[in-house]
């Protein structure tokens, strides 16, 4: 029931025990620390395998090479392990993505979830949760029945390629999913906003293009695609930068969306576990509120310091009423915060 370890030649201290699974014969949960020169580049090949018999030891090798100054790493992997049928691909498992993948591991008891990140930087914080954390560009000898992408563009050079090569990894029996932003929306006047509402045209706007372009690589692919508004918990969201800031240079009257993170993820999840192609869903409250309304709803609550002191602002374009129900109704979703209000345990 043990595991071997062979590294060479950079020192790591690595842990792979081997746990029984529902969904499988073995189950592999790898924890690996690094001990390493920081300001060394290392290029890591991963190789794992698992016998078939449930009584028989595992192995895992890592094999590590130093190349001081390296322009790129080298990444690959291969795996004698199968593909369960409830398996998940996260891409960006950041804040939604973990919440992702505990509410489809609650569905899905005994199921793999992996994790693919741009660095090693969180990988044991993944470990930790159940998340088999793996690097961005890894190339895989299988494909995942269930793929999320929740990795935001600000880390990305090429977003649409980013989103292409996720797609890429689906094997197309379960549900891809992309989830976007509901800035596309080409309303601007605090007006009614749905799901098949007109969006920005491709050239306007090198932020919506981003998103945009992202979208109809996943759509012409046969995966599915949810706008999100903006999303808030207690120690994340737009509240708490409005409260840093003190003041705020913008118009009160502005109308904002919101979406809890954990009701984008069960949303995601509900999404996900559809098996829909080609749809485009939305994700929202259903209760739109003007940025003053928001930070009065703050103040009201008592449950946050400093006191913001204001908006300063008075020009400048409006927002947008976002109106899911129809998303709802196919997918018979609600939220658990069905308003900002309550959330906070406020009246609004």
């Amino acid at each position: 029931m043990g595991s071997t370890v062979c590294i060479s030649p950079a020192i790591f201290t690595a842990v792979a025990p081997i746990k029984p699974s529902l969904s499988r014969t073995r189950t592999l949960n790898t924890s690996i620390s690094f001990s390493t020169n920081p300001n060394r580049n290392f290029t890591f090949k991963h190789i794992f395998s698992l016998s078939s018999s449930s009584m028989a030891s595992s192995t895992l090798h890592v094999m590590a090479s130093s190349s001081t100054g390296a322009a790129s790493e080298e990444l690959d992997t291969s795996s004698s392990t199968s593909v369960g049928a409830n398996d998940l691909l996260i891409v960006g498992p950041g804040v939604l993505g973990r919440l992702v993948a505990e509410k489809w591991r609650e569905e899905h008891p005994g199921c793999q979830i992996t994790g693919e990140t741009v660095t090693t930087d969180h990988h044991e914080e993944l470990i930790k949760i159940g998340i088999n954390p793996t690097l961005k560009g890894v190339k895989w000898d299988h494909k995942f029945p269930y793929v999320i992408f929740c990795a935001p563009p600000s880390r990305s050079s090429d977003y649409a390629s980013d989103v292409g090569e996720a797609a890429s990894l689906w094997n197309g029996e379960g549900s891809f999913l992309f989830t976007s932003s509901s800035a596309p929306y080409d309303r601007y006047d605090n007006g009614q906003c749905y799901e098949d509402s007109p969006v920005v045209p491709i050239g306007r706007s090198p932020r919506t293009d981003v998103l945009l372009k992202a979208e109809k690589i996943v759509l012409d692919g046969g995966g599915c695609v949810v706008r999100l508004a903006g999303l808030y918990k207690a120690d994340r969201g737009m509240h708490l930068y409005y409260l840093k800031q003190g003041t705020i240079e913008a118009n009160p009257h502005h109308l904002v969306n919101l979406i809890h993170y954990e009701d984008a993820a069960s949303l995601s999840v509900a999404i996900l576990k559809k098996k829909v192609k080609n749809r485009l869903f939305l994700g929202c409250d259903n209760h739109p509120v003007s940025r003053q309304e928001v930070m009065d709803l703050v103040a009201k609550s008592g449950k946050f310091d400093p006191t913001f002191m204001g908006f300063t602002g008075t020009d400048g374009p409006l927002g947008k009423k976002l109106d899911n129900s129809k998303t709802r109704e196919e997918l018979g979703w609600e939220p658990k915060y069905k308003s900002f209000a309550h959330f906070l345990g406020v009246s609004s």
